[in-house]
C-alpha cells in the first residue's frame, strides 16, 4: 500500500498547484497523502508542492506547520518538525555527510547519519540549508539563505553562511 502513496504523491499530488493558502485543495491532498507515507503528520499541515522527501517514513511534522514549495528533506535520519513551523520555499534538510579521514579515498568512506530537530513556533526563511545533528529549538528565526551547521538557541534570530545569532526575539 505504501508504493501506491508514493505513486500518487510523487506521480500526481506534488504537482497540484494551490493558491497562497493552506486550505487549497492541492495542499489538503497533499497533506492527506503524506499522512500516509510520514511518521507523524498533525492538524491543518500546509505542504506545498513540489517536495522531495524520499519514501518519508522517517518525517514527522506538527499541527500547524508547513514546508515550502521546491524543498528536499534528507531521509538518512529522523527529521521532526514541531507545531506552528514555518517553512519557506526551497528549504533543504540533511540528514547525511560523508566522512572525511585521511586514511582512505573521500568515496570509499562511507557517511554518518544524524536527526534533525525543528522544535515549535520557528520561522525558517527561503533557500535555508540545514545540516546532520542540528535542533533549531522553540521560538527561532533563520533568516533566508542561511546554512545551519549547529544548534540554534531558543528565541534567536540567526542568518549567514554559516549561521551566526545576529539578536533575540524579544
Amino acid at each position: 500500500m505504501r508504493k501506491f502513496w508514493l505513486l500518487l504523491y510523487y506521480g500526481f499530488a506534488q504537482y497540484v498547484p494551490a493558491p497562497y493558502s493552506s486550505a487549497a485543495l492541492g495542499n489538503r491532498l497533499r497533506g492527506y497523502v503524506c499522512s500516509k507515507l510520514f511518521r507523524h503528520v498533525g492538524k491543518n499541515v500546509d505542504i506545498r508542492h513540489r517536495i522531495y522527501f524520499g519514501p518519508g517514513s522517517r518525517i514527522s511534522i506538527g499541527d500547524y506547520s508547513g514546508i515550502g514549495d521546491d524543498s528536499i528533506l534528507g531521509q538518512d535520519a529522523e527529521i521532526t518538525i514541531g507545531n506552528n513551523v514555518m517553512i519557506g520555499p526551497q528549504l533543504m534538510i540533511y540528514t547525511a555527510n560523508h566522512k572525511i579521514g585521511r586514511q582512505q579515498l573521500l568515496r570509499e568512506q562511507g557517511s554518518v547519519h544524524a536527526p534533525v530537530t525543528i522544535e515549535d513556533d520557528v520561522w525558517i526563511g527561503g533557500r535555508v540549508i540545514i545540516l546532520p545533528g542540528v535542533t533549531i529549538h522553540t521560538g527561532a528565526v533563520v533568516a533566508a539563505g542561511a546554512v545551519v551547521n549547529r544548534d540554534v538557541p531558543p528565541y534567536a534570530i540567526v542568518g549567514g553562511v554559516p549561521a551566526k545569532v545576529i539578536k533575540y526575539r524579544e
